[in-house]
């Protein structure tokens, strides 16, 4: 069994949103992966952007600058 560790979690509204968010990622090197909304959290789209939370320091900043769409942002062990 995988050790749970402390991961940052971006949920969005939509799935246009979510989908849009992961082709910025890639393009731009931002390390992270698509997953279901945990069950912790809930979300209108039920998928949600999950990456480190060592690599998400200027996270917020980059989704700002770039003007993407999201929900939330939460601090999950996972």
């Amino acid at each position: 069994m995988r050790e749970k560790s402390l991961k940052k979690v971006i949920t969005f509204n939509s799935t246009t949103d979510a989908i849009g968010f992961e082709k910025y990622c890639h393009s731009n090197g931002i390390p992270g992966r698509v997953i279901p909304v945990p069950r912790q959290l809930s979300a209108s789209c039920g998928i949600c952007w999950m990456l480190p939370v060592e690599d998400a320091a200027s996270i917020e900043e980059t989704i700002t600058s770039a003007g993407l769409s999201y929900a939330g942002i939460y601090e999950l062990m996972l």
